[in-house]
């Protein structure tokens, strides 16, 4: 349960700092949210995006609310996933960007900026709140521990259960075909 909590935190805070890298600048004074999605796949220009869902914000946040989905499902999958998406697209500006000028330099008035570092933080934090996290148990591993289904007890009134393997589903046999049957009879051998 503890583990739960502080994978959760952990990668709720990466969630945030995604959400937020787009506000903050990201190379050369220019805003992650200035930043056209078009650009990683054809190369980094001076163009800026139509609207905030046409830059970096898009991915950002898709990967903050798979995060969210994933703290709330408990699933360290779709956390990792989250992870994976911001920085994947995090890595893949800066091999853009990169390759525009030549090479990146960080710090500075003209280098890699803040909005960059947190972006790659919180992908970093998605995944480790992932590791951290237990997630949901199996179905099968509660029941072999004894926390499943209580077992009904042969002495109980309406007798032991029954499985699909029994023919008869737990009913007294039937007479033989020369005997007449009668709701009390029992048949011996």
């Amino acid at each position: 349960m503890a583990r739960n909590l502080i994978g959760s935190a952990i990668a709720l805070l990466g969630a945030a700092a995604a959400a937020w890298s787009p506000f903050r600048i990201w190379y050369d004074g220019r805003e992650g949210r200035d930043i056209r999605i078009g650009d990683l796949f054809t190369g980094i220009t001076a163009q800026t995006p139509t609207g905030l869902m046409g830059s970096l914000f898009l991915p950002m946040v898709i990967g903050a609310v798979l995060a969210v989905l994933g703290v709330l499902l408990r699933s360290r999958l779709v956390v990792a996933g989250a992870g994976l998406v911001v920085l994947a697209f995090a890595i893949l500006w800066m091999v853009r960007q990169g390759l525009a000028l030549g090479s990146l330099t960080a710090g500075g008035d003209s280098g890699l900026g803040m909005g960059s570092g947190v972006a790659l933080g919180g992908g970093v934090l998605m995944l480790l709140g992932a590791l951290v996290m237990r997630g949901r148990r199996p179905r099968g591993r509660r029941a072999r521990h004894g926390r499943g289904r209580p077992e009904v007890p042969e002495g109980e009134p309406y007798g032991p259960a029954t499985t699909e393997a029994d023919p008869t589903h737990g009913l007294p046999p039937a007479p033989p075909p020369d005997e007449p049957w009668s709701p009390g009879h029992r048949h011996t051998s």
